[in-house]
């Protein structure tokens, strides 16, 4: 496997591997790093559709991307922002056939969409009840926060091993709205990875300017399950893919004879029996390892969402952990190279995550949620543009409202929110509980204390206009854990025949995880090594690289300052007096001048 840019491997078709008709597929887990590599394994390798098998423990597929009808109401756990260079997504994407549009693909389908709706936000913050938040499109990164920036940015991954955020940065940094846009957009804390921090800065420092309006950002017409994952099933089954459903996969024989790793057994357990598949080389196995969903539960409107960590407490049974977690853990403790699960999963205290859908039911909240977000809900084209998050909320709370409807089957006159509550351990401003500890109602009631409604409107609002469902998710953070450059197995760990880890627990170079991007790159590396694909797997996009990119993000950090105008190092102000003159007529203070630093 190798990496590639540009078009001429982008539109090529790779040639058939050898004796693939020999050779089948398994793959453990349904969500997008699953699905994808088994359209890889047909449309790249060529094997054919009957010979992959998916294995997944609950009765659905799609992983965390969600959206569904429960019996409480409707629900999103989560929801995945995307941009236009997730490149293997896309090349996944412009082949899987859209369920809207005849003849066209997913990824004309979202092209098309997000040029004529393009996103943008008009109020990013509020504060004082539903007021703007005032943050002017500002980053206010003052010299020292600049500088810490810049550290990181020139550290290696290495020097930033089990180093938190907080190790890195100081108070001038956490006060700055930078890191308001920052944290509330990726759920960053301060307690999670400075590794992973430096890895998103890097990776996304083209859409720096596009972090306070969310520009940057593009979303599908529906939920992400009804727009991403429904066509790729459709897609896979058209192709005789056998999906096995219920199937909990609990532990693999590995064969580590002769220097190699291969996987010789699965084994499951399907309606409360246990079963097993043998392997050989030519069986190759692919395992999302680790889940941020596992062990998920739901409250309802009357009702808290309960931390799932009782025994028997996963979906189908079982451990605390639940099946993606107990296998990961059962292979790691085979090998070393297989990873260190427990640096994910092992602090649910602070991997713990909650989220709520609210449904507004009839036309008196709409209002509200018109003021801010200054357009109208029921227009079918973008809402609030990404998260409206709340400055002085003590949750930190955030909410959003994509396209609506979003959900294919939605009422006309209901809006469906997506909320959650950064610090969800604290007493709210107008309950005066923690998000963990609250009803759909109460988590209503501190929303629309938020939006502005009236005190005295509040609760007969939340009870009557809304139906609020809280989830609770041990494992959501887990992506974010401080972890050292070895904590995460390679896709392809040396030495494997027919063994490949993939999803956001898996490692490839760059990218960032809690992505769709980072799912289905390294399903496309695992199927690309094993099967030997002969054509390149699209680079991490490669804007950090970019002395244009890098030019542009200094002037939109600063703020707009001129170089002149900020405190610098010694050296550099001996460059600004000695070298600025000098690089006048040059191609360097073009670039400058282009940048607008001077």
């Amino acid at each position: 496997m190798y990496h590639s840019n540009g078009n001429y491997e982008a539109f090529a078709h790779p040639a058939k591997p050898d004796g693939i008709e020999n050779k089948s597929a398994y793959l453990v887990g349904g969500g997008l790093a699953g699905l994808s590599a088994a359209a890889f394994l047909i449309r790249d390798a060529r094997m054919n559709g009957k010979d992959i098998h998916i294995l997944e423990e609950l009765h659905i597929p799609g992983g965390s991307l969600d959206g569904i009808h429960e019996p409480q109401g409707w629900v999103i756990r989560g929801g995945r922002e995307m941009e236009n260079h997730f490149e293997c997504l896309w090349d996944l994407f412009r082949s899987v056939p859209s369920l809207e549009i005849k003849d066209f693909s997913i990824l004309d389908e979202f092209y098309w969409l997000n040029k004529s709706d393009p996103n943008v936000s008009h109020m990013r913050a509020t504060q004082n009840r539903g007021e703007d938040g005032k943050t002017n499109g500002t980053f206010t990164m003052d010299d020292q926060a600049t500088k810490e920036m810049i550290n990181l940015f020139l550290a290696t991954e290495e020097s930033l091993n089990d180093k938190k955020i907080s190790d890195v940065f100081s108070g001038h940094f956490f006060k700055s709205n930078f890191w308001l846009y920052w944290r509330t957009m990726f759920a960053f804390e301060e307690w999670h990875s400075a590794m992973e921090m430096r890895r998103y800065i890097m990776r996304f420092i083209h859409h720096l300017g596009g972090l306070p309006d969310l520009s940057a950002l593009k979303f599908t017409k529906y939920n992400q399950y009804e727009s991403l994952v429904l066509p790729l099933i459709e897609y896979l089954k058209g192709h005789g893919v056998t999906f096995m459903y219920g199937a909990m996969v609990t532990d693999i024989e590995i064969d580590f004879s002769g220097g190699k790793k291969t996987a010789k057994k699965i084994i499951y357990t399907l309606n409360g029996k246990e079963e097993s598949i043998n392997l050989t080389e030519n069986d190759f196995l692919f395992v999302t390892n680790g889940s941020i969903t596992e062990s998920s539960s739901l409250g309802d409107h009357k009702t808290q969402a309960k931390l799932n960590t009782s025994p028997g407490g996963s979906p189908l049974g079982g451990s605390p952990l639940g099946g993606s977690w107990n296998l990961w853990k059962k292979l790691a403790a085979k090998d070393p190279s297989f990873g260190r699960p427990e640096k994910f999963c092992g602090n649910i205290e602070k991997s713990t995550f909650i989220s709520a859908t609210i449904t507004t039911l009839d036309n008196k909240i709409p209002p509200y949620i018109e003021k801010i977000c200054k357009r109208d809900p029921f227009a079918g084209t973008v809402v609030t543009g990404g998260i409206v998050s709340v400055k002085d909320s003590n949750w930190l709370l955030s909410w959003t409202l994509n396209r609506q409807p979003h959900f294919r089957d939605q009422k006309k006159n209901e809006l469906v929110v997506w909320f959650y509550a950064l610090f969800n351990d604290v007493p709210g401003n107008y309950v005066k509980k923690p998000a963990t500890e609250c009803t759909g109602i109460e988590i209503a009631e501190e929303w629309l204390y938020h939006m502005g409604v009236p005190e005295n409107q509040i609760h007969d609002l939340a009870v009557n206009s809304t139906n609020c469902i809280p989830v609770m998710m041990p494992y959501a953070m887990s992506y974010f854990m401080p972890r050292t450059t070895n904590d995460r197995p390679l896709v392809v760990p040396t030495g494997s025949v027919n063994l490949a880890f993939i999803g956001n627990f898996a490692e490839t170079e760059r990218d960032t995880v809690f992505t769709t991007e980072y799912s289905v790159r390294t399903a496309m590396e695992g199927v690309y090594t094993l099967l030997n694909v002969d054509r390149g797997v699209p680079e991490t996009f490669a804007s950090c690289f970019d002395l244009r990119v890098l030019l542009t993000a200094t002037r939109q950090l600063l703020d707009g300052k001129k170089i002149t105008e900020i405190k610098l190092p010694f050296i550099l102000r001996w460059l600004e007096r000695k070298g600025l003159e000098k690089a006048k007529g040059t191609f360097v203070y073009e670039m400058l001048e282009k940048a607008g630093l001077v």
